[in-house]
């Protein structure tokens, strides 16, 4: 069993507040999706207000944008839950909810079993993958790294169709 679990942030430009009628459906779904990652196999942490609510959470100059993050037993856990179940009916509609975003919304990268990171950790990973592409330090589920004590330490997965484009 590795010692190392799997982070991940991704942030998005919504395209109205979340109390307006185009963020609606969205906002509707948000605690059946959240219930669904709290109970999928290889959930670890999600972040989140004490209200349970992480589009409270805007750490950035821009109100518009969210941010979510989570931490999972491994990458075969995220990639289940994200492309494999009720999450992915939102996925493919995000564009209804979500402005197209130029640079790399979305960034993982390992961190020590019981690790929970904070949003300057998170920031600084995703900053890190738009500077230098996927690396193992950051990098994408289009291009994934295995954990620092795998067989294959550092080095990029090849998942074949497990998991889609990002």
């Amino acid at each position: 069993m590795s010692t190392y679990q799997l982070a991940q942030l991704n942030i998005g430009i919504i395209r109205g507040p979340m109390d307006s009628p185009v963020m609606a459906e969205f906002a509707g779904a948000l605690a059946r999706i959240n219930a669904l990652a709290d109970a999928a196999p290889g959930f670890v942490w999600r972040l989140q207000t004490p209200a349970g609510d992480a589009t409270a959470i805007r750490p950035f100059p821009q109100e518009n944008m969210l941010l979510n993050m989570s931490v999972w037993q491994d990458l075969g856990s995220l990639t289940r839950y994200v492309y494999h179940s009720g999450h992915v009916e939102l996925l493919r509609r995000r564009r209804a909810w979500f402005e197209r975003m130029s640079e790399a919304y979305l960034v993982l990268w390992w961190v020590p079993r019981g690790h929970i990171p904070g949003i300057p950790e998170a920031l600084e990973r995703l900053a890190r993958l738009r500077e230098h592409g996927p690396h193992p330090e950051a990098f994408t589920f289009r291009q994934p790294y295995a954990a620092p004590d795998a067989p294959a330490q550092g080095a990029p997965l090849d998942l074949g169709a497990e998991c889609p484009a990002s």
